[in-house]
């Protein structure tokens, strides 16, 4: 019996088929687990250090010591994949992390390589082998960093707004209007508070302060009639500090000074909170910034977050030429002034 013509098909890396067909494919079947295994692959060569680095140094509560994480390795794993089958094993590497323990007060340093556990392995498949067992990881869809906006109708039909501000790591901001276009803020889905609270907490006490900043509109002016200055005994940003302790720590004992820590350490600790550069890049461009700061005057040092090197001094304006390099170092994440 003649053999039917035919001609072979290769479907991933390995495997390769025989195809009858008399029309021949137009695109080259993909990959589609090298999406998983890729990505698995940048987690364990860069992924774990960016990991790291996030969190290194680690102090004690006194500032006097300090453990830092310098590099990690990756041994060979104790059973291949059929051996980790046969034996109803982990598919995994044991991880070794070279850390550093340093003493301020003595200036003492000491390094050492310390075992922190055995690391899963991901097979050519995509697949992990877990007690023996293979197993594959279904990743959850999370939101993309950035700034959402949206509209909906109340119940009488007014055109409501809100947006909400969700950074990579950290707490979310929701902004909204109500149906007397009073604008509110929640901060990580706690009760709602007037927006100009969080405004005079960062800083901008005054009305004529936050007219001056937003310009007058009457939702502003609306919003302000809302924030009242019940404690009179303090000035209006203490007040809206301690206005958000009690959303986000209620019933605790609070002081200036405690909720001007915790609002610090909300927002502006790279380590709690964090748009990340896609997270920057999208409120950037939806902002408007490039355009909005063009020929305004720098109020602070702007410094690039890899080298620690100031890009543009305080007091410069703004022009195309400058702007450039506001814009490139915007996008790397800058949050820091000095």
């Amino acid at each position: 019996m003649e053999e039917l013509a035919h001609h072979d098909v290769k479907y991933g890396r390995h495997r390769v088929r025989r195809s009858y067909a008399r029309i021949s494919e137009v695109l080259e079947l993909p990959n589609l687990i090298e999406i998983q295994t890729d990505s698995y692959q940048w987690f364990l060569d860069e992924g774990i250090r960016e990991m790291f680095k996030d969190i290194s140094p680690i102090e004690d509560h006194t500032g006097n010591l300090s453990l830092e994480f310098l590099d990690y390795e990756l041994h060979a794993p104790k059973y291949n994949i059929q051996e980790a089958r046969n034996h109803d094993a982990n598919y995994a590497a044991p991880i070794y992390v070279k850390m550093r323990l340093v003493n301020k007060e003595t200036g003492e340093v000491k390094d050492q390589e310390v075992f922190f556990g055995d690391f899963p392995l991901m097979t050519e498949m995509g697949t992990f082998i877990i007690n023996g067992a293979e197993r594959v990881i279904v990743s959850q869809l999370v939101r993309s960093p950035g700034a959402y906006f949206h509209d909906r109708p109340d119940k009488n039909g007014k055109q409501l707004y809100g947006s909400t501000l969700i950074p990579n790591r950290g707490a979310w901001l929701e902004y909204e209007t109500d149906s007397k276009d009073i604008s509110y803020v929640r901060i990580d889905r706690t009760r709602k508070i007037p927006l100009t609270v969080l405004v005079r907490a960062l800083g901008f006490g005054s009305d004529d302060l936050i007219q001056e900043i937003f310009g007058d509109s009457e939702t502003l002016r609306l919003t302000l009639d809302k924030d009242v200055h019940k404690r009179m005994d303090e000035s209006r940003t203490e007040e809206a500090l301690k206005d958000i302790y009690d959303r986000l720590r209620p019933g605790e004992p609070k002081t200036a000074e405690s909720s001007r820590n915790l609002l610090t350490a909300r927002f502006f600790d790279p380590r709690r909170y964090d748009l990340a550069a896609v997270g920057r890049y999208k409120v950037n461009k939806k902002l408007n910034l490039k355009t909005r700061l063009l020929h305004q005057t720098i109020a602070e040092n702007l410094v690039d977050p890899e080298t620690g090197e100031i890009v543009v001094e305080k007091g410069t304006v703004l022009e195309r030429d400058v702007m450039e390099k506001v814009v490139e170092v915007l996008e790397k994440g800058a949050n820091l002034f000095t």
